[in-house]
């Protein structure tokens, strides 16, 4: 294992560990770095500057044209929680949300009518998933993804605390027998108007929680997909990923980390066909079985990793999973490998795109 992996390995295990026992953050910065990081905050909060408005609501029943209109089963509930990308800021019409394509894409693979109920809000961090939750479990969801952590890192919240925080709003989802998927901490060293040494904090900072987020979600039940990079190399040469504040993604963006999201959505219901093909002997996407932290750091640096618990606990050490189920073609640097997906997923969410279901006035509105 690289050496940057060991040690992103070793700092998220100690965050990890902190937050089990209720410590709190972790002194990573001196005083004198922590004033010139002040500095180049301030200016990078006046060049990114502010996205006016709301995103759009997208809540409402997704899939109708999918299936046979005399299926008469509930629709999956799918729950979406988190902060600003979560709720889709930074695009138009609602159909170009994240929760708005993957309620599509998971109507299309599973034949059946899906409702989004999305609870996310912009500025929220991961204190505020238990709020979150008490609107969420009501609508009784059968799957939840949660996409936090950005705002953790740039306001400065205490990382063991905030890792505390998402993993007792994922064992509470999972006790209330709800499937979890957590997009972990993007890549925040990749952002435009942020420059050296903030970016190289924020890419350290953002990685190290990315990894604890992912020994917190496995260890409370959960499975987690990388998104790292999905806001990285990808995002750094191609500025239409981005939203008008270069923060935030585009509807390109959003289409970019759904297509991630879609294959461990699916996993998590016994719906992705890679693993019906595992199940029956046939060929299956490249994994590995790791103890979790290494897998976890492993996966923090490469967009797409999905990683959940292979086996029983023993102590703090449990063993992970840790596969590609998508990746993308990325010149150079640690992401930049074939990419192994079968294309399912973005098929997916082509036809969910291209179906009037999926459209602003395409969801069933409650």
């Amino acid at each position: 294992m690289a050496g940057s992996q060991a040690s992103r390995a070793r700092v998220a295990r100690r965050i990890a560990t902190a937050a089990a026992y209720g410590g709190g953050g972790l002194g990573l910065l001196g005083v004198g770095m922590a004033g010139v990081l002040l500095t180049e905050s301030r200016m990078a909060i006046r060049a990114i500057g502010i996205l006016e408005g709301d995103p759009p609501r997208a809540d409402g029943v997704y899939g109708q044209g999918f299936v046979d209109p005399a299926d008469r089963r509930r629709p999956l509930v799918l729950a979406f929680l988190g902060d600003s990308t979560a709720a889709g800021l930074g695009v138009q019409r609602a159909q170009e949300t994240p929760g708005a394509l993957l309620a599509s894409g998971l109507a299309s693979v599973a034949e059946r009518r899906v409702r989004l109920v999305n609870v996310a809000r912009s500025g929220a961090r991961s204190g505020d998933l238990a709020r979150q939750l008490e609107v969420a479990l009501p609508h009784r969801p059968d799957v939840a993804v949660v996409m936090i952590g950005a705002n953790d890192v740039t306001r400065h919240a205490p990382a063991a605390r905030s890792v505390r925080e998402l993993g007792e709003a994922v064992g509470r989802l999972v006790t209330e027998g709800c499937h979890v998927v957590v997009g972990t901490c993007p890549d925040l060293g990749t952002i435009k108007p942020v420059r050296p040494p903030l970016r190289w904090v924020a890419r350290r900072l953002s990685r190290q929680l990315a990894a604890a987020q992912t020994i917190a979600v496995v260890e409370a039940g959960g499975r987690t997909v990388s998104l790292g990079s999905l806001l990285g190399p990808e995002f750094a040469t191609r500025p239409e990923l981005f939203a008008a504040d270069r923060y935030h993604p585009s509807a390109q963006g959003y289409a970019t980390a759904a297509m991630a999201l879609l294959p461990s959505l699916c996993a998590a219901l016994g719906l992705w066909p890679q693993d019906a093909a595992e199940a029956a002997g046939g060929p299956v996407e490249p994994q590995a079985v790791l103890p979790v932290a290494v897998a976890a750091a492993a996966a923090a640096g490469r967009s797409g990793t999905e990683v959940t618990a292979a086996g029983p606990a023993n102590g703090t050490w449990r063993w992970a999973t840790l596969k590609q189920r998508f990746r993308l073609a990325l010149p150079g640097g640690e992401d930049a490998r074939p990419a192994v997906a079968e294309g399912t997923a973005p098929r997916a969410i082509a036809s969910a795109n291209s179906h009037p279901e999926a459209d602003d006035a395409g969801a069933t509105k409650r």
